[in-house]
């Protein structure tokens, strides 16, 4: 039996593609900047059917390339142009295995989308609180091998933190499960930390038992206008002193975000009379009750005008404000793209060297090229900028792709100079592997190499993606 063969008795038929038509979907990134080719596509129903995959790729010595909802930013999901490798979608692994809402912990397998997950969870009167632009279409699996960030890290950590168990199938085939949903184990290596954040490079991810948390009793949420980011610094510690972990989402928007969005979509209405220099967007979970919430917020927001922290501030009045004003912020990355898209960086530096950095960094580009639109937004409660360059109004929406190689290099350099980190949330994938072997030491190389060489000696798994 060849290894089609195989895969077909491993999937049945229906679910192993070889055909163009059926297998073009998986094969292209969502940003439509990676293409490859596939032996075929594999979509098993289950674990078991994931580790018989598995094992006969092992057996064959062919590739696996795992892939979740292909949202991906780096091309850490799309194989190359060889058509040597097994794509394995797991998007057929949908179910909800268990909830234990004393235990407060929900265990799923890794085609389910963060929003079926959180569904889930809300329908036992639990949060799960990892959240991001995508979750409509981002698997549970995917965002663990990726560590997701999202809108409330500053409160409840990334995919990393809110992990508590995996089941992963290893490159022979063996399956191991450490679906425990326990908060204290204190047994050895925390394995499950090796894959998340690997990006499926030493196993796949099959199931995972993800933290739950109890609803809060009010959420509430409110825009205000910055003259500049240290302003947003001096606000973000204000509302970490007077909130404390009700302050569960902290955003950023330089103006041009807010004239990009504008440009693109002339409905989307305008919260200041007067596009400010920064606009920051924050959320409370408040578990006290919502007249709570709202005092919270305008105090803290009275106090920060009065010293000239603000200029404006405006707090939702209802659910459908809260909506308007969330989806001012996730309009951005749609617009950029409308308008011709950007040549986008993830990074990470710590918080009180944000505004710095976005200062001498914008100058740096501006200098470099006339025709740089910074375009900035991010998570400033956990120091995760997406730093983004596009071309001004009136010029060549290409240019920036023209100049890639160069932006990446300034931009990556300025962050490296402070400490920071050229992938927060995004991965490294195919994108930033070269960039990954310049700003990594020695000897995290080296000790990166090690793990990989321990758990895929064959360099099957994924291949050409972080090392």
């Amino acid at each position: 039996m060849n290894l089609l063969e195989s895969l077909r008795a491993a999937v049945g038929p229906r679910y192993l593609l070889t055909a163009d038509e059926d297998t073009a979907p998986f094969l292209t990134d969502w940003r439509r900047r990676f293409v490859g080719r596939a032996l075929a596509v594999a979509l098993p129903a289950d674990t078991a059917q994931a580790s018989a995959v598995v094992a006969c790729c092992a057996a064959a010595g062919v590739p696996v390339i795992p892939q979740g909802g292909n949202t991906g930013l780096v091309g850490g999901g799309t194989p190359d142009a060889s058509a040597s490798a097994v794509l394995i979608s797991t998007r057929r692994m949908k179910r909800v295995r268990a909830i234990d809402a004393d235990n407060d912990t929900i265990t799923v397998e890794a085609g389910c989308t963060l929003l079926e997950v959180q569904q889930a969870a809300a329908q036992e009167g639990r949060l799960f609180p990892l959240s991001l632009a995508a979750e409509g279409s981002a698997t549970i699996g995917g965002n663990l091998s990726t560590n997701a960030g999202g809108t409330q890290v500053l409160r409840y950590g990334n995919a990393r933190e809110l992990a508590l168990g995996l089941e992963v199938v290893l490159p022979d085939g063996r399956v191991w499960n450490g679906l425990r949903g326990l908060r204290k184990d204190n047994t050895g290596y925390d394995l499950k930390q090796l894959f998340i954040g690997a990006e499926g490079t030493l196993g796949l991810i099959c199931a995972a038992t993800l933290r739950l948390y109890p609803m809060p009793k009010a959420q509430r949420t409110a825009l205000a206008a910055l003259p500049s980011l240290q302003a947003a610094v001096r606000l973000l510690r204000r509302l970490r002193a007077d909130a404390g972990p009700a302050l569960t989402a902290f955003e950023v928007m330089a103006g041009s975000c807010l004239q990009v969005v504008e440009r693109a979509f002339p409905d989307r209405r305008r919260p200041f009379a007067q596009v400010p220099a920064w606009t920051a967007l924050l959320e409370l979970s408040d578990h006290e009750s919502d007249a709570h919430a709202v005092a919270t917020l305008e105090r803290a927001l009275g106090e920060a005008l009065e010293a000239g922290e603000i200029q404006d501030a405006a707090v939702a009045q209802s659910e459908a404000d809260s909506l308007a004003f969330w989806r001012l912020r996730e309009s951005i990355p749609e617009a950029q793209s409308k308008l011709g898209g950007n040549v986008k960086n993830d990074i990470s530096l710590p918080v009180s060297r944000i505004p710095a950095f976005v200062e001498s960094t914008n100058a740096r580009l501006a200098a470099l090229h006339d025709w740089i639109e910074p375009v900035v937004f991010g998570h400033l409660g956990d120091g995760n900028l997406h730093y983004n360059m596009g071309a001004r109004p009136g010029c060549d929406p290409r240019l920036p792709f023209d100049h890639e190689e160069e932006i990446h290099a300034l931009v990556n350099e300025a962050v490296a100079a402070a400490d920071g980190s050229i992938s927060a949330e995004h991965g490294i994938g195919q994108l930033k592997r070269e960039a990954l072997a310049r700003y990594k030491s020695a000897v995290e190389l080296d000790a990166m190499r090690a793990i990989k060489r321990a758990l895929d000696p064959n360099g099957r798994f994924n291949p050409g993606r972080i090392l």
